[in-house]
Parts: structure tokens; C-alpha cells; sequence
């Protein structure tokens, strides 16, 4: 048997587990709510899970990379809150209560607690005391106020739109549900359909959601803020009228490039927008609109806006009028335009549009040149020039350049009254309509005299009714409907019969503003105070997967604006840095049942346990990367573990003891590794911290083995470093070992070491001395060495001098202490 294999053996994980975890539940040393604790206060927040079953091992690595976080500020000196909750309303949860025909209360609170004894395990350092449930109505009576708050500043209200809808969920779909026009759920083909939906008037806040993204520039990953900025879409241009024949309002149509007005050649209007039907309506182009309509009906945005999607459309056989030149524009329905964009209009220029060129290439349309960009014409390229250039073909704007030109254009519209400079928005209102049961119920009542009407908050909350009974399978209504005792109820204006809105929340609802609730989550009266809010908030530290990087950080930050404007915050950004971790694949690709490489997260904790699972999550790599678990040794991790344990177990001077008459070497190794573990931790290189403690205490055996011996401080300092380190990620070893050492627990809230910085100053240095870039020699030399002394030894080594062989170098350059290149 092996040295590590001894040593494994000697240390029963499973033992130390069941030891430490009632000491922690009776210690809670994670509670943050201590009215006296003078501790600077830190909020660290992971994303809070869906209980849609146990764990899983996409939850063991983003827990594990929260609680380094959240245990080092600990170990610093602040006083952090760690909480944690569900994310429990949802799909999943009805559909699973269709399926087994019971209530999806059961189904939720059975794997609410199912997950919470796993993070009990897991060792999370979480905050117990702040818990809670989106779909408990003391959380979810704070929606329905904030929707009321919002309906009363005329950032809620009702359109009819046509949405996405799954046929199979007999639901709406935002356009990220439909991937390849599939329900991303149940990979039923999505359609449109035209539905009178509740929508959040986020297109308000759009400037500021863009503008306000320059404080967290380095604060957040660019990726997430890049992909923000796109979805949001903001651009400068100018909205144009068109007289449309046969139509009595002239259409405006939104454009970036009014310069190139002169080069529209035709008129595209998307062919599910309410102006394509009525110019369609009694023509005889209607049944052949009518036929393409239900065609393209299964294509989600996405689709229809890919480049490379091949052009369809139908000539409805009326003509706008250019407002420039009078020119008359044939009129086309088609898919590549959406209806909600901007007017729902395009004027097509297609030597300078590519989506416009292929639709005109393909219906044979023609193409003007307006803009020479010194590119070849698109009408012998098909390609589209869309760069820069002078304006041509274009009457008074020729030889003008594009800024010239849209200031001499826009000048030209508002004068005639055609037109005005404008900006516009890729952001759509949020949709937070929903037709299913398992939500938060919109508290509005509809009356045929009163209109809407706002329930009363002194109702909420407004709770959903007992699903017994009720078919929650999908019919194209919200189950809702059917709960006739609930829905029918008197107008609290005029005492009329009336019925409650039967549609429920987005649950991005319920995620847009949970964070604020934590820090008063027992708050029976409002759904934040603002003292613990000015105490706790903003977070200082957010936790999570890059699939929530646009729209759940989007709303969240479109809630804590519309709150800082209701005067309950005096802060803008909710979340001051934030982290993404990667997902956990297998053999490259997803885990899951159908291909066979599913990894049980309890298996893996059963084999190798809670310490050695999280340690190999956190050193597979940088949390932004993905972790390939087939690439990941725990079993490597357990061995590293079992040696760290065992140097508590050799430490034979006394606690207490004056670590500055300790062996200089180990201690310069200590203090380095503590300080270079800091550094990388707080840079979220969790990896590189690991790999210093794996370092230290390797230092630190070969000083019990044959350096300095077990009784020497420097061993005790060490070994107590270790603890603390690995108390980041491998909690049960590190209280074990801390308890060896002669301490109490808990070992998360010893503190970290105090880097005493005289000994971090290395007594030599490597310097390398190359010939013409290659390396020649090696040598060690002081760190404080100049760059005349440095040259000096590197001219008159044996091996550079044999090298040069008499020749008189070029030029040679001193890059003291570590570099000298001789140019020969």
C-alpha cells in the first residue's frame, strides 16, 4: 500500500461529516442577522435554484464557487450574508402535477426540502435564517404590490400582440423558448397567435439600462454586458412617412440610413402585422397572404431575422410613395420583418441592406446603387456594400458623406413634414402574461363598466385556489378560468358582477427582485425595509450561469430602477460584480439520460465525499470555463485531503506558540501562499489558490519529514494555514483538522493570517541569459541587482563567454533582476 493510499484509509470522510454538521447547525456560524455584530458588512448572493429535484452537479459547482466567496470574506473580517431560497413556481412544477395528478404544491415543497437537506450536506455556508419560497404568498403578496405599484405608474397594461405559442404547454413562449421553431420544453412546433396580454413597460428604462451599464465596466463579465447592449439594440435614426395607395394614414417607417432614401426600391411590411392584413383584405392577393401567413406562423423571431434564411414573401399589389422623389414602391408581405420592430415597415434599399438584397435577388427586384463605397456593385456580387462612402444617384446629397447626408436628409423630411430624426430599440416590453396555474395571479378584476380595477392591497395576498379539481392539463386558457368560486367576484368600485384576471406571472417576476427581500425576508409589513435595504444592498457579489446573463440580470435591473424611482432605493444597479461559471459536461457534451453520461452528484458524494467533490469542482479549472467531469480527478482530490489531514495530526508544538522563532523557509513558503492564495481568490482564479495550498503543503511534509521536524512553529503556523485555506472549499477536512490543532470551532470563522510582508521579499531570484532570444544560462541572484550588474555577470559567465568566442556582441540588454539578451 502507498504512502497516499495509508493515509486516505486513516481518514473516514463519511465519519468527520456526520461529526461536524450538527456542531455547525448548533454554532450557526453563517447567521448574519446579529444586531450587534460590529463586523463591515459583505452581501454575497448565488442565483437560487428551481427545485425540480435533487441537486445536481451543475449545482455542486456553482454552490462550491459561491461558498469560496462568501467563506473567504468571512475569514477576512466581514460580517457576510450568504442566504439562500426557491425559484419554485414554474412549468415544470404543473406539468409534473399533471402527470401524477396531484397538486404542484406537493410536487415543489417535497423537492424544496429534498434540495435543502443537500445543501445542508453540501456544507453550504448559507444563511438558514433567511429562507424562502417564490411560491409562498407571504413572498409572492409583494409581486402582486410591486405589479400594482407598477400598474399605477403606467408601467403595466394590456395590448392584444401576437406572441409565440406552444401548442403542446397550451402557453406563451418568450422568443428564447423557441430554439429551431421547437417549444424548447417540449419541442412542439411553436406558432404565433394573437393573444391580449400583460405586458411591463421596460422599453422606458432602456436609455438607462444601456447608460448604466458604464458602472459596472470591469465590475462584470464583458461578454454579459456586450450581450445587454445587443439585446437592447439602441440606434440613431429617423422615422419617414409613406402615402400607402388605397390606405388612408400614411405609414411611418423607422430607418438608420435615411441618406439612402433615394435607393429604396420597394416596401416590406411583415406579413403578421395588422397593416399587411388590411391591405391584403379583399384583394385577390388575400388567400395567397393568407395561405403564407399560416406557413411562417411556426418560425420564432430568431429564425426569421437569420441572414442566411431563404427570402419569402407576397406582392400585396398596392404601392407607397418615396416622400423624396414620389416614386412608387411595390408593397411585399413577408417574414424577415417583424411586426414589433420599430412600425413593423421597412423601405428596402438592397444594394446597401443584405437581408433586403437577398429578398430582391430572389423576387427579382431591382437594386440601386446610392452610396459608393469603392465595392463592387452588388447587383454582380450579391453582396450588399454596407460601409461608409459618398452619396450618388441621390440629387441634392451627391458627393455628400453619410453623416453630411442624414443631417441634409432628416433637415429635408421635418420641413415637409415627413419625417424626424428618432432612436429605436431592438427591446421589446416584457410580456408577463402567462396561461398556466402554477404563478403568481395578476391582481387586477375586470368589470364591464369599470374596466380594469386594481385589487386592494389590503387583499393581498391574492392566492391561488385549491388546485383540487381543477384541469390543469393545457387547453389554450389558464386553468384559472375554470376556478368559477375564484374568478367570478363583485367590481370593489361599483359592486357589479365582475372577474379576476385568470392569467398568472412571468416567473422572472419572481427572480427580478428576490434579492432585496433577503435582508427581510420575516418583514410581514412591507416587502423591504429600507434600513436593512441601506444596510445590506447593493449585493456586492452575484453568483451564476451564463444563460441568465440577459434577461433575469435585465429585469432585475429594470425592477431596482422602477424602485429607485418609487424613492425605496437610492442605488441603480443591483448586483456591483458579477461571476459566471461554466457548466459541468461529461465526455464534451451535456449530461443527461438519453445519451447515457449522467453523473448522480449523491453517487459521486457517496464515493468520494462533500470535501472532495467541491475541491475538484473549484480546481477543474476557471469558473468561466465549462468542467468536463470525465476530466476530473476526486479521487486525486480525496488523496491531497487525506495529507493535509494527516499534518494536524503531526503538529507537535503547542497552540499559542511564537511563530517568528520558526524555521525562515517554511515560514516564507506560509506567507506567500496565504498571500498569493488572497490575490487569486478575490481575482475568482479559485484554481491558482488551490494550487498554492496543494503547494504549501507539500512544503510543509518535507519540513516534518526532513527539514525542521514536527515540533518547530513554523510547522504549526503552516498546518494552521492550511485549515483556514482549505476551509474555503473543504469545510469537514478543514474543522477536523482545526480541531487537531487544539482549536474550537468553527474553523470558517478563525480569520485569515495576517501576511507579514518583510517575508515575502525573495533572497534570489532566477535571471536567464539568452543569445540572440535563446536561453544559454541559469543563474540565481539577488532581487535587488542592477541592470549594469546583471550585464556585468552575464558578459563574464564561462558559458556566454564560451559562446560568444571572442566576438563583440550588437547589442546587449539588461532587464534586471530576472533577464539579459545579447544580440551577437
Amino acid at each position: 500500500m502507498s504512502t497516499d493510499d495509508r493515509e486516505h484509509a486513516a481518514y473516514d470522510f463519511a465519519f468527520v461529516q456526520e461529526k461536524w454538521l450538527p456542531v455547525w447547525d448548533q454554532l450557526e456560524p453563517f447567521k448574519s442577522g446579529r444586531p450587534e455584530d460590529p463586523r463591515p458588512k459583505k452581501y454575497v448572493l448565488d442565483m437560487f435554484p428551481y427545485p425540480s429535484g435533487d441537486l445536481h452537479m451543475g449545482h455542486a459547482e456553482a454552490y462550491a464557487l459561491g461558498d469560496v466567496i462568501a467563506r473567504y470574506w468571512i475569514q477576512r473580517g466581514f460580517n457576510v450574508m450568504h442566504p439562500i431560497g426557491w425559484d419554485a413556481f414554474g412549468l415544470p412544477a404543473e406539468n409534473a402535477a399533471i402527470k401524477r395528478n396531484e397538486d404542484p404544491r406537493i410536487w415543489t415543497y417535497e423537492n424544496i426540502a429534498t434540495q435543502k437537506a443537500s445543501m445542508r450536506r453540501f456544507a453550504c455556508s448559507f444563511d438558514w435564517d433567511r429562507v424562502f419560497n417564490t411560491c409562498d404568498p407571504e413572498y409572492y403578496r409583494w409581486n402582486q404590490w410591486l405589479f400594482l405599484q407598477m400598474y399605477k405608474r403606467g408601467l403595466a397594461y394590456r395590448k392584444d400582440s401576437a406572441v409565440n405559442w406552444c401548442p403542446g404547454c397550451q402557453t406563451v413562449l418568450a422568443n428564447e423558448q423557441v430554439v429551431a421553431g421547437l417549444c424548447e420544453r417540449c419541442d412542439s412546433v411553436a406558432t404565433k397567435k394573437k393573444l391580449n396580454q400583460w405586458y411591463f413597460k421596460i422599453t422606458d428604462y432602456a436609455d438607462r439600462l444601456l447608460d448604466d451599464m458604464a458602472q459596472l465596466e470591469g465590475m462584470w463579465p464583458e461578454k454579459v454586458l456586450t450581450m445587454q447592449r445587443n439585446w437592447i439594440g439602441r440606434s440613431i435614426g429617423a422615422n419617414v412617412s409613406f402615402a400607402i395607395e388605397g390606405h388612408a394614414e400614411p405609414v411611418t417607417v423607422y430607418t438608420t440610413r435615411p441618406d439612402t432614401l433615394y435607393g429604396a426600391t420597394f416596401f416590406v411590411v411583415a406579413a403578421d402585422s395588422d397593416l399587411a392584413a388590411q391591405l391584403a383584405q379583399g384583394t385577390e392577393v388575400e388567400k395567397e397572404f393568407k395561405e403564407y401567413l399560416e406557413k411562417i406562423k411556426s418560425a420564432s423571431d430568431i429564425d426569421r431575422l437569420a441572414t442566411d434564411r431563404p427570402k419569402s414573401g407576397v406582392f400585396l399589389g398596392k404601392y407607397a410613395i418615396n416622400p423624396i422623389n414620389g416614386e412608387k414602391l411595390p408593397i411585399w408581405a413577408s417574414d424577415y420583418v417583424l411586426a414589433d420592430y420599430g412600425t413593423g415597415a421597412i423601405m428596402a434599399v438592397p444594394a446597401h441592406d443584405q437581408r433586403d438584397l437577398d429578398f430582391a435577388r430572389a423576387m427579382k427586384l431591382p437594386v440601386r446603387v446610392v452610396v459608393n463605397t469603392g465595392d463592387e456593385d452588388p447587383n454582380k456580387t450579391g453582396i450588399a456594400t454596407t460601409s461608409d462612402g459618398v452619396l450618388i444617384n441621390s440629387d441634392g446629397l451627391n458627393g455628400l458623406k453619410k453623416a453630411e447626408a442624414i443631417e441634409k436628409i432628416i433637415a429635408e423630411l421635418e420641413k415637409n413634414g415627413v419625417g424626424k430624426a428618432t432612436r429605436n430599440y431592438r427591446l421589446r416590453d416584457w410580456l408577463v402574461s402567462r396561461q398556466r396555474y402554477w404563478g403568481t395571479p395578476i391582481p387586477i378584476i375586470h368589470c364591464a363598466a369599470c374596466g380594469e380595477v386594481p385589487v386592494d392591497e389590503s387583499q393581498l395576498p391574492l392566492t391561488l385556489p385549491d388546485a383540487q379539481g381543477l384541469d390543469l392539463k393545457p387547453k389554450g386558457t389558464s386553468p384559472l378560468g375554470a376556478a368559477t368560486d375564484w374568478v367570478n367576484v363583485k367590481c370593489p368600485s361599483c359592486g357589479a358582477d365582475a372577474k379576476r384576471d385568470t392569467d398568472t406571472m412571468d416567473t422572472f417576476v419572481d427572480s427580478s427582485w428576490y434579492f432585496l427581500r433577503y435582508p427581510s425576508s420575516t418583514n410581514h409589513n412591507e416587502p423591504f425595509s429600507r434600513k436593512d435595504i441601506d444596510t445590506w444592498l447593493p449585493v456586492d457579489q452575484y453568483v451564476g450561469g451564463v444563460t441568465h446573463a440577459i434577461l433575469h440580470l435585465l429585469y432585475s435591473r429594470f425592477f431596482t430602477k422602477v424602485l429607485n424611482d418609487m424613492g425605496m432605493l437610492d442605488f441603480n444597479e443591483p448586483f456591483t460584480r458579477l461571476l459566471n461559471q461554466g457548466m459541468v459536461q461529461m465526455d464534451g457534451s451535456a449530461m443527461s439520460k438519453s445519451r447515457g453520461n449522467l453523473v448522480r452528484l449523491s453517487d459521486e458524494l457517496a464515493v468520494h465525499g462533500v470535501d472532495a467533490i467541491r475541491l475538484s469542482m473549484v480546481f477543474a479549472g476557471p469558473p468561466e470555463d465549462d468542467v468536463d467531469w470525465a476530466d476530473v480527478s476526486p479521487s486525486g482530490s480525496m488523496k491531497f485531503l487525506s495529507r493535509a489531514w494527516r499534518l494536524s495530526g503531526d503538529v507537535s508544538s503547542a497552540p499559542g506558540v511564537d511563530f517568528s522563532h520558526g524555521e525562515i523557509s517554511l515560514r516564507k513558503a506560509t506567507h506567500k501562499a496565504l498571500h498569493d492564495s488572497a490575490f487569486a481568490v478575490e481575482s475568482f482564479r479559485f484554481n491558482v489558490a488551490i494550487a498554492r495550498m496543494m503547494e504549501l503543503v507539500n512544503a510543509t511534509r518535507k519540513a516534518v519529514d526532513s527539514g525542521c521536524g514536527p515540533s518547530d512553529p513554523a510547522v504549526r503556523e503552516a498546518v494552521e494555514a492550511v485549515a483556514i485555506m482549505i476551509s474555503l472549499v473543504a469545510p469537514f477536512t478543514a474543522e477536523e483538522m482545526w480541531e487537531r490543532l487544539g482549536h474550537t470551532p468553527a474553523v470558517a470563522l478563525a480569520g485569515w493570517p495576517v501576511v507579514d510582508e518583510s517575508l515575502l521579499v525573495a533572497d534570489a531570484v532566477e535571471a536567464v541569459f539568452q543569445i540572440n532570444g535563446k536561453i544559454k544560462e541559469r543563474i540565481e541572484v539577488s532581487p535587488t541587482i542592477t541592470d549594469a550588474e546583471l550585464e556585468a555577470l552575464a558578459m563574464t559567465h564561462p558559458t556566454i563567454v564560451a559562446e560568444l568566442a571572442g566576438a563583440t556582441p550588437k547589442k546587449v540588454i539588461a532587464r534586471a533582476p530576472k533577464l539579459v539578451n545579447i544580440v551577437a
